[in-house]
């Protein structure tokens, strides 16, 4: 499998290093992710509150004003993020979630990922009320955040369904990257996956990344009503993409219903 070169050397197992030239950024939202991802209730939204303001501040230092260069800004920025991602393995999330099967899990999982991209669609809503840097900044934090959640749903429920992709933590997560574009499972193909700058796949991660940002746009409405919108259009997208990811995944699984053990 061919590792587009800026995922290489990245993942749990390594230490993390500045992928981007901007420095930790990456990082902080993966690990904003992973936080708010398995957060609950008020927890949750205080945490996308508080994470916005200082992200959406720390973004603007580290150089985001590239967030208005479009698809290929922000793919550099997923690519970065996403070996970061704390992805439960099968193991931790049956320990999470004792005496619950394969679709309850799953079930878990896609609702808990459609309320934490709705506490980011929220939180930068209201954050618009604030004196952040500029709206941009705030739209390519969400756009990122949201698709860290997604991907990380992608990544857990491949584990569920006992279809965790091959190869080491960054390959894995470069496969999860191209299932989320195509909204399905992993299926690899001869030769692997390259995501070199120009690349069909690349091209298309590009086209989904400028569309997703376009709906965050829809927090920058008037007052609140920014933040309900993107509450709603989030939650909503992030069912969907889990559902579509979940069904592929139940099809092509040999476990069926219950644990292969």
């Amino acid at each position: 499998m061919s590792v587009d070169k800026t995922t290489e050397g990245a993942g749990r197992d390594a230490e993390p290093t500045d992928l981007t030239g901007q420095p930790a950024t990456p990082g902080e939202i993966a690990e904003f992710v992973g936080e708010i991802s398995e957060d609950r209730g008020l927890t949750r939204r205080r945490r996308a509150m508080a994470a916005t303001s200082r992200l959406a501040r720390r973004g603007s230092r580290a150089g985001w004003s590239g967030a208005t260069s479009g698809g290929r800004w922000l793919t550099s920025q997923v690519l970065a993020m996403a070996p970061r991602l704390p992805v439960r393995d099968q193991q931790k999330l049956r320990a999470q979630f004792p005496g619950l099967g394969p679709e309850e899990i799953a079930d878990q999982l896609i609702r808990g990922a459609s309320r934490a991209s709705a506490s980011v669609g929220a939180a930068v809503g209201a954050a618009m009320l604030l004196p952040l840097p500029s709206a941009p900044v705030e739209v390519a934090f969400e756009t990122v955040a949201v698709v860290g959640i997604e991907l990380k749903l992608v990544a857990e429920l491949h584990e569920v369904y006992g279809m965790r992709a091959p190869g080491s933590a960054p390959e894995r997560m470069l496969a999860y990257i191209v299932a989320w574009a195509h909204r399905r499972g992993v299926a690899l193909v001869p030769g692997g996956l390259a995501l070199a700058v120009g690349s069909p796949l690349r091209r298309q991660l590009e086209r989904r990344l400028i569309a997703r940002a376009g709906r965050s746009a829809v927090s920058l409405g008037p007052l609140l009503t920014g933040a309900a919108a993107g509450a709603m259009l989030n939650r909503r997208e992030t069912r969907r993409l889990g559902t579509e990811v979940r069904n592929d995944l139940r099809r092509r699984s040999s476990q069926g219903s219950r644990w292969a053990d």
